[in-house]
């Protein structure tokens, strides 16, 4: 990649928060800088929203929803198709976009704008979907009407890292249900998200209709706009204590809320699994995205009869990955979104391997400009590690052994977590038993990467509530009204 086309990217996308239609400044003229975490360069200044900059936001939203809900539900669906459409002629763009704010590989951003689109289009099918119910009473006095509703404006907080699929799995689903939103991104990647909105914009948006604020003021930004009354809808994806803040301030206006939240992953192998399967499917759930995602395996509890065989194949297949810059060929793994991950992932290694667990590979900072940690394995970890409990959110890949079923169980539900789950086994009947018994809200069964826009997306205990994608998103911006009307016949 020619450092033109990068400078020509940047520069093409908007340095302005989108409001009612139009790209303008922060009031007050506040900027932040947006870095490239793999040498820590400055790739871009854009505005950073006030308080009264989200106010507007809200505002603009609020103005644009009575219409906006009344369009018909096939204009609102031609009008995904459209950016759906439209992000297939520009994905190569936006995989770069993604590659310089975030780090990823580029091949795994352009797996992202795959991943993201769908949201697009699935939506765009859901939205002439919505459907209610006719029929008499039980009493047979009179006859019930139940019909969906677009719950109104909504605020949609979005993370660092899945900038474009994190944004089109919230904007989606809203718009086909005839909802006008206020969009966050993160102060970290917030670039892709403006060339969405570009995007949307280009597709034919109606003013007001999503309205996108960039700020490094995001505690009062947010809370100003959640506990304006006229807000209807929450959702935010990010950590468990923000999430736990946010609720609590959505709480006082009783909002729809959808949160996904922590996970701490279990990836179970038992000793009749195929472990060349295992293997894939281990380096697919702990190392895409650079092991930077709530869906991340975080602990391999594998059972003792195949721990060691495990990690030695594990072990060569990380070796031999690829470290650098996400834009250069050949590469496996990219920086860590900034510092504190790097000291974090350091931290919880140093932790484990002080409690007696075995580094077999990896284990350290890289020596070089931007944020690199060594894709590192760990074995033999034991009970008590930070590392068992904390999301790690880094390539390092930590084993625990079992000795047998319930064991694994035990292990695995041993978190307040539960987003999701992964098994391997060649048993039918186990793997029906693991479904039943292991507390998350997705399980992949066999499968090292379970996400699917046509599938519902979220957690359990303390990863979160609602569910995004698949038939189930669109309620989640869909409010219910039951009428009763008197016998036709009477």
């Amino acid at each position: 990649m020619t450092p033109n086309r990068e400078t020509e990217l940047l520069a093409d996308v908007p340095d302005g928060l989108f409001i009612g239609g139009r790209w303008r400044p922060a009031q007050d003229g506040a900027t932040f800088t947006v870095q490239d975490p793999s040498n820590g360069e400055t790739i871009k200044t854009i505005a950073s929203a006030s308080v009264a900059d989200g106010k507007a936001a809200l505002d603009a939203a609020v103005d644009a929803f009575p219409a906006w809900a009344a369009t018909p539900a096939r204009e609102r669906a031609e009008l995904l198709r459209r950016a759906f459409d439209l992000l297939q002629e520009r994905k190569e763009d936006f995989a770069l976009l993604m590659t310089l704010e975030m780090g990823k590989p580029l091949a795994e951003a352009r797996g992202e704008v795959a991943y993201g689109g769908e949201f697009l289009r699935w939506f765009s099918e859901e939205a002439s979907r919505i459907q209610g119910r006719y029929g008499p009473n039980p009493e047979g006095t009179g006859r019930m009407i139940v019909s969906q509703h677009p719950v109104g404006p909504c605020y949609l907080i979005t993370p660092w890292n899945f900038p474009l699929a994190m944004a089109t799995r919230k904007i989606a689903p809203a718009l086909a249900a005839g909802c006008t939103v206020v969009v966050k991104p993160a102060g970290l990647t917030p670039l892709t998200t403006l060339a969405f909105a570009k995007l949307l914009e280009d597709a034919g948006l109606p003013a007001g209709v999503v309205n996108v604020v960039t700020t490094t003021s995001s505690g009062s930004v947010s809370e100003e706009i959640i506990r304006d009354p006229r807000l209807r809808k929450l959702s935010f994806t990010g950590s468990t204590p923000v999430g736990q803040r946010l609720l609590e301030q959505a709480a006082s206006g009783v909002l729809r809320t959808s949160m996904e939240l922590g996970g701490n992953a279990p990836f179970v192998v038992f000793d009749d699994a195929d472990l060349d399967k295992a293997v894939e499917g281990a380096i697919a759930a702990k190392f895409r995205n650079i092991g930077q995602a709530c869906t991340a395996a975080n602990r391999f509890i594998v059972h003792r009869a195949v721990a060691d065989e495990f990690a030695r194949r594990v072990t060569e297949r990380v070796n031999g990955f690829g470290i650098g810059r996400g834009t250069e060929d050949g590469v496996t793994i990219g920086p860590l979104i900034d510092d504190r991950a790097v000291e974090k992932a350091a931290q919880l290694v140093e932790d484990a391997v002080g409690r007696g667990a075995t580094l077999r590979t990896g284990g350290r900072a890289i020596d070089r400009p931007g944020t690199f940690y060594e894709p590192t394995v760990i074995s033999d970890v034991p009970a008590g590690s930070d590392i068992l409990r904390e999301e790690i959110f880094g390539p390092v890949l930590a084993i625990i052994p079992f000795d047998d079923e319930d064991d694994a169980v035990r292990l695995a539900n041993d978190t307040e977590y539960g987003l999701v789950s992964y098994v391997y086994t060649e048993s039918l009947a186990r793997g029906q038993r693991m479904i039943e018994r292991l507390e998350t809200g997705m399980m992949g069964l066999n499968m090292g990467v379970v996400s699917n826009a046509a599938a519902p997306f979220g957690g359990w205990k303390f990863s979160g509530l609602g569910r995004e994608g698949g038939a189930e998103g669109i309620h989640e911006y869909l409010q219910t009204k039951y009428t009763l009307t008197a016998d036709p016949f009477a």
